[in-house]
């Protein structure tokens, strides 16, 4: 008998329709011919507590610290025994094995530690899948690969959990420790990735409360061409007393330059007119949507999620939503028409979409080369009814379904033109747009665009009719939202002033993952570091005090950037995994020592920030004796990956 572990289910159900003849459902598992299909549930297995290692490490002691295993052990998650009591019982029947995972690093990680904590000892192959269609995977399934190509890949995953183990661990108990000697009852987790998170909002909340508003001053004035009118801005020379920005910061010169003005003739001085071709949107990723959904409908990023598992695994509308890809394969051209008729039928608003659609055109987002481990997010065909969903379930499907439609309609086309003027001996700037094609743009709702100018010939005489002063104030940075705060974690390197960091962290997925970043949230909330105030995530005091007491290394993404640079060594087997962590494990001794109950003491003190909510928050300090709790363990067996 051969048998395939899949990661998931879903996974699973795909090979057995893909293999000949038909599947048998058994308990837990699937039976085609003399293949059997099983699967794992997301994390069958958890790095093991500390105790696991040595009972004398279930008090939380400071002279123990850095708990470091020599032989590393796996535990079964709690709700996962019996699933993995069906894999063990399928290889003791099995000839052959194959790994199905993921086509990535963590996917690699999660099926290869069950076949090996379950003590296979035989060959085992690899296969591929990176699209559920039925055709992709029966060629799948025609090039099954070596698994040994791929142990790299698995021992960087590897090295990753245990490197989040260590670091999590360790520091959560550090912390914790001279936060009761500073009087705090209660647990201080501090992780690789929700500790640089919470950075970004300790530091984004203090420039907004010790931002000092200061006034700037504008000047317009409006200018007849030989075409019509238009309106046209000053930009004072550097001779002026001017910020950072280019605003003027005196009122004077602008107040004697409008009342000289009207009546002034000028000439225009430059035009430049070009026309942007803009394809449509790209389909959505996970975090992408999160992003969309936020700004349109107020979701947080875990009801985003929500929303997308009920819509998937309940409602079979979409297609496997935890997805860091905007990309859909090139096969999905012959298919999608039919499934987007199928799927928009029923609906008004899609149906009105689908009707002005022009499925003979092909967009960018058909790109085999840049589909990963999954494609983006689509309609699996499945007819939508509205009245069968709830409100909010309804209007992200419509989100999900319109990025999809969009890449059926033309680029939106526009000219834009830039122009400058000189009246005074002084230059003026006018820019306006006007549309050409509006392709699939009113399937947007987009922000307002400048109106279209005047024709203008270059070397034309112009006219001042009016002029006037505007005074100004610049504005704080606004506050975190869910929406922003995703975004920032997808585009950390803009928070990092290292260029060589700043390259790196481009080339990575970010702080988080597609399946972690709404937990990541919703983990600095239930911990009391974090609060909502109506759409805005505000950092408490509890918050603030720890960032400030921590090192400020631990509080950046920099680390996430040095530890991919690593990882990717040992994944293409250039490097190896203990170099690496014995680093970390001398890093850690540099970071336990540092921890100071007096500074820490003084950090909680001085901390400015909001009161956490009353109620959850009480309970969210309470002193635990749970390592693997306090150090940000995941605890839903489907996610993959670390949110520590």
């Amino acid at each position: 008998m051969r048998l395939i572990i899949a990661e998931k289910p879903s996974l699973a159900r795909s090979i057995a329709e893909a293999l000949p003849g038909a599947a048998q459902k058994k308990d837990g598992y699937l039976s085609v011919g003399d293949t059997e299909v099983t699967w794992c549930l997301g994390h069958l297995l958890e790095q093991a507590p500390p105790d696991a290692y040595d009972p004398a490490f279930k008090p939380w002691r400071r002279d123990h610290l850095p708990i470091v295993p020599g032989q590393w052990k796996l535990v079964p998650r709690p709700k996962a025994r019996g699933q993995l009591s069906v894999i063990r019982a399928r290889l003791k029947q099995a000839r052959q094995l194959v790994h199905a995972g993921d086509p990535d690093r963590e996917g690699q990680l999660l099926v290869q530690e069950v076949i090996e904590h379950l003590g296979w000892k035989g060959p085992v192959q690899r296969l591929l899948i990176n699209d559920l269609n039925r055709p992709a995977v029966a060629r799948a399934l025609g090039r099954i690969e070596d698994n040994a190509r791929y142990y790299p890949l698995y021992r960087a995953a590897q090295t990753r959990a245990r490197a989040d183990w260590l670091y999590g661990i360790n520091l959560t108990r550090a912390w914790t420790l001279i936060g009761r000697q500073a009087g705090h009852d209660g647990v201080l987790s501090v992780g690789r990735v929700q500790t640089p998170v919470l950075g970004l909002v300790v530091r984004r909340d203090e420039e907004i409360r010790h931002f000092t508003p200061y006034p700037f001053y504008v000047l317009w004035a409006h200018l007849r061409v030989g075409a019509g009118t238009l309106k046209a801005w000053w930009v004072p020379s550097e001779s002026h007393r001017l910020d950072e920005r280019g605003r003027l910061l005196d009122a004077a010169p602008a107040q004697t330059l409008a009342e000289r003005l009207p009546g002034a003739e000028g000439q225009v001085s430059s035009v430049d007119s070009r026309r942007r071709r803009q394809p449509p949107p790209l389909p959505y990723s996970l975090s992408a949507l999160q992003v969309d959904a936020a700004r349109r409908h107020g979701l947080s990023a875990k009801a985003v999620l929500d929303i997308c598992q009920r819509l998937y695994e309940r409602h079979q509308l979409i297609t496997y939503p935890r997805s860091d890809c905007r990309y859909l394969p090139r096969e999905h051209l012959a298919s999608l028409p039919g499934q987007l008729a199928s799927a928009c039928r029923d609906d008004t608003t899609l149906s009105g979409w689908l009707a002005n659609a022009d499925m003979g055109l092909r967009s960018r987002a058909f790109d085999d080369a840049k589909v990963g481990a999954h494609h983006a997010l689509a309609p699996t065909g499945k007819p939508f009814v509205a009245e069968r969903l709830s409100r909010q379930e309804a209007d992200v499907y419509r989100l999900i379904a319109r990025n999809v439609l969009a890449q059926f309609y033309p680029a939106l086309e526009t000219q834009e033109v830039k122009a400058e003027f000189r009246l005074l001996d002084e230059r003026f700037q006018a820019s306006g747009q006007t549309l050409l094609v509006p392709g699939w743009k009113p399937l947007f709702t987009t922000r307002d665009e400048p109106p279209p100018l005047p024709a203008l010939v270059e070397g034309e005489a112009c006219q001042a009719l009016e002029a006037q002063v505007e005074q100004r104030e610049t504005r704080p940075p606004e506050p975190f939202t869910d929406a922003s705060l995703i975004k920032a974690m997808m585009n950390i390197a803009r928070y990092v002033e290292d260029p060589e960091v700043r390259r790196t962290l481009r080339e990575t997925d970010g702080l988080g993952t597609e399946a972690t970043r709404a937990g990541i949230i919703e983990t600095l909330l239930e911990r009391g570091y974090l609060v909502r105030k109506a759409k805005a995530l505000r950092a408490t005091r509890l918050g603030v005090g720890l960032i400030h007491s921590l090192p400020e290394a631990v509080s950046r993404p920099e680390r996430t950037a040095l530890w991919e640079q690593r990882l990717e060594g040992i994944a293409e087997a250039q490097a190896e995994p203990e170099p690496f962590v014995a680093q970390l494990v001398e890093d850690l001794r540099t970071l336990v020592g540092s921890a100071d109950s007096q500074r820490l003491s003084a950090a909680l003190g001085a901390a400015q920030g909001e009161s956490p909510e009353a109620g959850p928050a009480s309970k969210r300090g309470r002193r635990t004796n749970s390592p693997r709790r306090s150090a940000g363990r995941k605890r839903r067996p489907s996610r993959k990956g670390s949110t520590t």
